[in-house]
C-alpha cells in the first residue's frame, strides 16, 4: 500500500500543475510560446507575479478580479487547476484501493498520464484538434513507463500502440471513401495508439467502447435545444479517448477482467 506522504505530494502539486496546463490549453492551439512568456492580465495586459499566480488561492483572495485594473479573471483558470485535482484525487484513490502495491513509479506514471490527456481533452474540446507535441510524448511515454514497470508486457503495449493507430487509420480511410469527407482526425489515431502503449492491446476494446459513450453522452448535453444528431454533426472524439484511456488503466482489472 503507498504511505501517506506519497498519496499526499500529488493533491499539493495537482493545482500548481493545473496552471500549467491553463497556460499550455491556452497557447499550445495559438503557437504561442508555452514557457517563455510571462503571464499577463488579458484585460490591461499587467504583468502577473507570484502573489496574483498562487493556484486557486490567488483567484478567491482576489475575488476573480485583477489586482491591477479589477476586471474578471476568466473562470477557465480556476476551473483547470480543480480539474487537475480532480485527476490527482482520482489517481491516488486508485492507487490506494489497488490490491498489492503499485509503488510510487507507477502512481507518478499515471499522474503524468491524466494531466497530459486532460490537456488535450480540453484543447480538442475548444478547438477540435489533438496537437502532436502531445500526443506522440504520450505513446513514448506509455512503452517507457511499461519498460520500466512492467518490462515483461512490453511486447503487448507496442502491439496495442501499432494496432490502435492502424485500427483507427483504416477506419478513418474507409469513412473518408464512403462519404467523402474526413469522419476520424490523425489525432485521434495518434491519441488510440497512446492508449495501446499504455494499457496494451488487450485493453483497446474497452477504450473504444467507453471513449464511444462518453462521446455520445457529452454530444447530448453539448447540443442546443432541439437540435438533432446526425451523420454530419461534428463530435470531438479526444475527451472520450482520454476518458477512456485513464478509465481503463487505473480499472482495467474490473472492466477486463
Amino acid at each position: 500500500m503507498t504511505a501517506w506522504p506519497e498519496w499526499l505530494a500529488p493533491l499539493f502539486l495537482a493545482p500548481f500543475v493545473g496552471s500549467f496546463l491553463g497556460v499550455l490549453i491556452r497557447r499550445l492551439p495559438r503557437g504561442e510560446p508555452v514557457a517563455l512568456s510571462r503571464s499577463r492580465c488579458e484585460a490591461c495586459g499587467r504583468n502577473l507575479g507570484a502573489l496574483d499566480l498562487v493556484p486557486l488561492v490567488s483567484h478567491a483572495a482576489l475575488r476573480g478580479r485583477c489586482r491591477g485594473c479589477a476586471a474578471p479573471i476568466p473562470s477557465f483558470h480556476w476551473k483547470v487547476e480543480l480539474a487537475a485535482l480532480g485527476v490527482a484525487l482520482w489517481v491516488v484513490l486508485g492507487a490506494v484501493l489497488a490490491p498489492g502495491d503499485a509503488g510510487p513509479g507507477r502512481l507518478w506514471a499515471d499522474l503524468a498520464l491524466g494531466w497530459t490527456l486532460l490537456a488535450l481533452a480540453w484543447i480538442d474540446l475548444e478547438h477540435g484538434r489533438l496537437p502532436d507535441v502531445l500526443t506522440l510524448p504520450l505513446v513514448v511515454g506509455g512503452l517507457g513507463a511499461t519498460l520500466a514497470l512492467e518490462p515483461w508486457a512490453l511486447t503487448d503495449h507496442a502491439i496495442g500502440a501499432v494496432l490502435g493507430y492502424a485500427a483507427f487509420r483504416l477506419v478513418a480511410l474507409a469513412y473518408r471513401a464512403w462519404r467523402g469527407r474526413e469522419g476520424l482526425g490523425g489525432g485521434d489515431a495518434k491519441l488510440l495508439a497512446a492508449a495501446g502503449a499504455w494499457v496494451g492491446w488487450q485493453g483497446l476494446d474497452a477504450v473504444v467502447v467507453i471513449a464511444a459513450l462518453a462521446g455520445l453522452a457529452t454530444a447530448l448535453v453539448r447540443r442546443r435545444p432541439g437540435e438533432p444528431l446526425g451523420a454530419t454533426t461534428s463530435l470531438p472524439f479526444g475527451p472520450g479517448l482520454a476518458f477512456g484511456l485513464l478509465l481503463v488503466r487505473l480499472h482495467g482489472g474490473a472492466l477486463t477482467g
